[in-house]
């Protein structure tokens, strides 16, 4: 069941401020950031009580899409509520003051996308190794761990001692073809030095 008939509080409240669309059977209510708390707040005291999921989409070069699944269980209905921040400062109120179970949503969202929750009570790394640096959801994130590191044995069809002829070397998907290749002897493979 969609949420759709449960939107006229959040559009009187909003009026143009707020773009409802729906899409595929969900019902998806878009604001500015200085609304986000508010449309969260106007969605849990419409019966949306239950926060499903927060998460961040990365849409370049604009920035970030923050978006969150909320649940209404009696009319057993969803709705998506939406926001976008700029990729250079990305800054957003935190829901943990409407929604409790944001907290660890946030910290994701923050640690895998850069996205900060100003207020948010702990926002500290929660999944990634201490020490880490970037954010490995971005799509500028180079995912290059097979470029810096080898792989021990054969990685590739004909890359064993079998005698069989070796393919061209290529590197793994997301990888830009000049990553590593600064012309020292640490960015050239072994078979290049």
């Amino acid at each position: 069941m969609s949420g759709r008939a449960d939107l006229s509080a959040i559009e009187e409240r909003y009026g143009s401020r707020v773009r409802v669309s729906e899409s595929f059977g969900e019902t998806t209510a878009d604001v500015e950031p200085g609304d986000w708390t508010g449309l969260l707040e106007a969605a849990r005291d419409g019966g949306h009580v239950f926060l499903d999921w927060l998460t961040g989409v990365d849409e370049p070069p604009e920035g970030f899409a923050v978006v969150a699944c909320v649940y209404d269980p009696d009319a057993r209905s969803r709705l998506l509520l939406r926001t976008r921040v700029p990729r250079e400062d990305p800054r957003l109120p935190t829901a943990t003051g409407v929604f409790r179970g944001a907290n660890w949503h946030e910290r994701e969202t923050f640690e895998m996308f850069g996205v900060v929750f100003e207020g948010h009570p702990n926002l500290v790394p929660l999944l990634l190794p201490d020490g880490f640096e970037g954010f490995p959801l971005r799509k500028d994130f180079v995912l290059a761990s097979r470029v810096a590191k080898a792989w021990p044995g054969a990685k590739e069809p004909g890359e064993s001692d079998h005698g069989s002829p070796s393919r061209r070397k290529t590197l793994p998907p997301g990888v830009p073809a000049d990553w590593a290749r600064d012309g020292g002897a640490e960015g050239r493979s072994e078979t290049e030095a």
